[in-house]
């Protein structure tokens, strides 16, 4: 296990990286120790400073700097630890595992083979998994890929509910991506999307059971070239820094819950930010991300569909109350969304008094 570094660049040791020998009567092999990296050195203390100033954002932004470079921080006070992150590629029995999404290979670049890919969290608990998983391979077309993306327990189970349900749905294709660990959720969906082989990719929640053909819908959608985004439930924004729940209809953003999007503007646009927290603000701002034509054009449209063919499961018993922790998480989450797109109010979606939806169209004077 490695040593962790004491926040000024080191392990075990406050000089310089070195093999060292010990005198004698103590035990003479040599003891490695192991060099941090000096931008990643960089890296963490200026998010040190950063977290000084209370500038969330900017300390965000460098811890995203310092996980890719596979590295993690741990915080303690003001002061802080550096400690080398999984393995970013780890072979098993001739099982491979990765740790880092830019390591899985990408097909992104390849012609569509299939009419979609459903992309899945791997690490919900099992029942949740195996429902929705058994339910798209009974419900979705033929040629439909399905991606999930799971730690090597998980990613046994899939194999073995993908193999005893094969006969079922011969025409589905069932591709597991085996996890080194548990993964940040844009790290996650970046593995399952450089996977792809559809012409459309579908993020869908476990937490839905399809109950009907639910890729058809979202194919017809994406038919239009002025669409960007499809989803089960989305949410209104005139600033695009406070959202409020949106009726089926044009929206801000698609939520978490269920996207669907083109791989070719996937392939053009992504990969997502590996640096929220929170998945929910991830999918919403990669919902802008995709609408965004560019300064002075007209964003593109995202949709809720109404009557999609699911069946929605939320937890059973009382309700989750989020920790102060994921609360914490998820309002760091949000001032990175609006660190992006706070200052483009002309991708807002807002509700009128009638209850439909209208964009928010920058003033032709004051271009605000």
């Amino acid at each position: 296990m490695p040593e962790p570094c004491d926040g000024r660049g080191y392990h075990a040791s406050h000089g310089p990286a070195r093999t060292a020998l010990l005198a004698p009567p103590f035990d003479w092999r040599p003891v490695t120790r192991t060099y941090i990296p000096q931008p990643i050195l960089d890296f963490a203390h200026a998010r040190s400073a950063a977290r000084s100033a209370q500038d969330w954002v900017e300390a965000d932004r460098l811890k995203s700097q310092i996980e890719a470079g596979g590295w993690k921080v741990i915080d303690s006070g003001t002061d802080f630890r550096l400690e080398p992150a999984a393995a970013p590629l780890v072979e098993i029995d001739g099982a491979v595992r990765y740790g880092r999404s830019d390591l899985v290979p990408s097909r992104l670049g390849d012609p569509p083979t299939a009419p979609a890919t459903v992309v899945l969290d791997g690490t919900a608990r099992a029942g949740e998994l195996e429902r929705a998983l058994v339910a798209l391979k009974v419900t979705s077309p033929a040629g439909t890929q399905i991606v999930v993306v799971a730690d090597a327990p998980a990613a046994e189970r899939v194999r073995g509910l993908a193999a005893a349900r094969g006969a079922e749905s011969p025409g589905l294709d069932v591709e597991v991506v085996e996890t080194s660990g548990q993964l940040l959720p844009g790290v996650a969906q970046n593995m399952g999307l450089r996977r792809a082989r559809g012409a459309i990719v579908i993020f869908m929640d476990v937490s839905l059971e399809p109950t009907g053909d639910l890729v058809s819908p979202l194919l017809h959608a994406l038919d239009d070239p002025g669409v960007a985004a499809v989803g089960a439930a989305g949410v209104h924004s005139g600033n695009l820094r406070r959202f409020e729940d949106a009726p089926p209809g044009d929206v801000a953003a698609i939520t978490d819950e269920l996207l669907a999007f083109r791989r070719t503007d996937a392939a053009e646009r992504g990969p997502l930010d590996e640096g929220f927290r929170s998945l929910r603000h991830l999918v919403l701002w990669w919902s802008l991300v995709l609408r965004d034509a560019g300064a002075g054009e007209r964003p593109r449209r995202a949709l809720v569909l109404p009557n999609l063919a699911i069946r929605r499961h939320g937890p059973s018993g009382a309700p989750i109350v989020p920790s102060a922790e994921e609360q914490r998480l998820a309002k760091r989450s949000l001032y990175r969304l609006n660190d992006f797109f706070g200052a483009r109010p002309d991708l807002g979606v807002r509700a009128d008094i009638s209850g439909s939806a209208a964009a928010v169209l920058p003033d032709r004077n004051t271009g605000a």
